[in-house]
């Protein structure tokens, strides 16, 4: 196998000077926009007790030493920053932004590494509706800035300035795969059945989340953005993370995914803001975690007594920016937009 050649060599950064200077020019850009609408932008530590509980994240682990009293603690890479910034809309913030360094162990592909650059942004009173604004916003800026009217990825050609899509994840699986997904809500069997009727495979092993991510990853998500962005909202409140149950319909929950050319650029949530709620779903993530992968992260119990004082109505979203700028640059792989790939 031959070695990689090291990023550092003049050839190699010459390649890659274009699509660092578009990186340049979309982050000016983005930070134009939040400063325009009066956010202020804030920096959250990455060394966290609890990297975040989501089941299938791993984070990478450290061990300090406090060298008075000789006490170790580990430590881990946060995976995003959310936590962090929830606890400065308890304290009293309205509108914030942070473009954040984040770990994730055992990613890397084409699109993903195990550093990335993750935009979350939060504004306190408001509705999904907003943040979507903020996305259309935000990404017609960066295709401009990066003198583009498409972008080009997968074989698709997406127009940002059309006019957006919304559909609804029962409506995806209606559409794409002929499944009536509301109908299998709490009944593995019946989505069993109705997967493998469909074509896809099905085990007496998979659990409803299994069949349920492998019709997305499989038939859905790689069709979605394909013309123009689209908004895919309502998901099942099993897939809630941090949202909040739907106001009209609990069975789903408060959130959308943005997707272009077949990617997920962004995960938005209208955010949860019941400590005892969000306690127990942090506990079924790290149960289901352990029972797959054999470990468990601790759960910031800072954040739940902070979610006890009481967490204003709100709503945020998390934004690959590494991913946005590929598209900007024209580009299918990761490092060749990264300044120092690892």
């Amino acid at each position: 196998m031959a070695a990689a050649i090291p990023f550092w060599r003049p050839d190699q950064f010459a390649k890659r000077r274009a699509n660092l200077a578009i990186r340049q020019n979309v982050l000016r850009a983005m930070r134009h926009y939040f400063e325009g609408q009066g956010f202020d932008e804030v920096e959250t530590p990455a060394l966290q007790i609890s990297p975040g509980n989501e089941t299938h994240l791993h984070a990478f682990t450290t061990h300090f030493v406090n060298h008075i009293n000789g006490d170790k603690q580990t430590y881990r890479l946060h995976t995003s920053p959310e936590l962090a910034m929830k606890k400065l809309l308890i304290a009293g913030a309205e509108k914030i932004f942070q473009l954040a360094h984040v770990f994730r162990n055992g990613e890397r592909s084409s699109r993903h590494h195990p550093e990335f650059s993750m935009l979350e942004w939060y504004r306190v009173g408001v509705r999904l509706d907003v943040i979507k604004q903020d996305c259309v916003n935000l990404i017609r800026a960066a295709a401009s800035v990066a003198g583009i009217k498409k972008f080009v990825a997968q074989g698709m050609a997406c127009d940002p300035f059309a006019a957006w899509e919304t559909l609804s994840v029962p409506d995806a699986f209606q559409k794409y795969a002929g499944i009536d997904l509301m109908a299998t809500v709490g009944n593995t069997d019946l989505l069993r059945e109705k997967v493998a009727l469909a074509g896809f495979r099905a085990s007496r092993d998979d659990n409803w989340d299994d069949l349920f991510f492998r019709v997305m990853g499989e038939k859905i998500e790689p069709l979605l953005g394909k013309t123009q962005p689209t908004f895919l909202t309502d998901y099942p409140v099993s897939m809630a993370a941090l949202a909040r149950p739907k106001r009209d319909d609990p069975r789903l929950a408060e959130r959308f995914e943005l997707f272009i050319c077949g990617y997920e650029i962004a995960n938005a949530f209208d955010e949860l803001t019941n400590p005892e709620e969000q306690l127990r779903r942090f506990h079924a993530d790290m149960d289901e975690k352990e029972k797959i992968y054999g470990e468990r992260y601790p759960i910031d119990m800072d954040f739940i007594t902070a979610l006890r004082h009481g967490m204003p109505d709100s709503s945020g979203i998390a934004l690959g920016f590494d991913r946005l700028v590929m598209l900007c640059a024209g580009t299918e792989e990761i490092e060749n937009i990264l300044w120092a790939p690892v």
